[in-house]
């Protein structure tokens, strides 16, 4: 199950079981996922550092799907972003760039402006692959797993944003 996390699941079912109906087995898994809490539980720091940027200038780009998306943002008590990107809206999910341009479009933003904050392989290829600079944050891998992205961090309260007030934001990770 390795290859599972930052992966879409029709993509993994495709992969380790290609004799099975992927669609149908990926609604079945998502649909349970999205309402099984066991072991569901918001990153540490994720709350304080939403609410130090600005509503309209970050987003969520996940292999899941917008149902188990919103369900486990809504049981952590994170705001549903305005700009979500889920597997339901890709046809190439990571390490595919598609996602990550998907969402940098979506904030209205070119992908050099960009700034993705990455948990998975899959996904810091992806980030880079679409030309946006990556923060990988060792969690679910371990920091050596990480290390294609741009800087690797071990918490999230690594990450200080702050603006000039005229819309501009200054990250600095320590």
């Amino acid at each position: 199950m390795a290859i599972a996390h930052g992966v879409r699941t029709v993509e993994v079912i495709r992969r380790v079981a290609p004799h099975l109906d992927a669609e149908a087995e990926a609604r079945k898994i998502e649909k349970h996922e999205a309402h099984d809490k066991e072991g569901v539980s918001v990153m540490a720091g994720a709350a304080e550092l939403l609410r130090s940027i600005p509503d309209n200038r970050w987003g969520v780009v996940t292999s899941g799907t917008r149902p188990l998306a919103t369900a486990r943002l809504r049981f952590c008590g994170l705001p549903v972003p305005k700009v979500l990107v889920t597997a339901d809206d890709v046809a190439h999910g990571k390490p595919h760039p598609e996602p990550y341009l998907k969402g940098a479009e979506r904030l209205g933003f070119e992908p050099a402006e960009c700034l993705v904050i990455e948990d998975a392989p899959a996904g810091i290829q992806s980030a880079l692959a679409g030309g946006m600079k990556v923060i990988g944050i060792a969690s679910t891998y371990a920091a050596d797993a990480l290390v294609q992205a741009d800087t690797v961090i071990s918490k999230l309260g690594q990450i200080q944003v702050s603006s000039n007030g005229a819309g501009k934001l200054t990250i600095e990770v320590r």
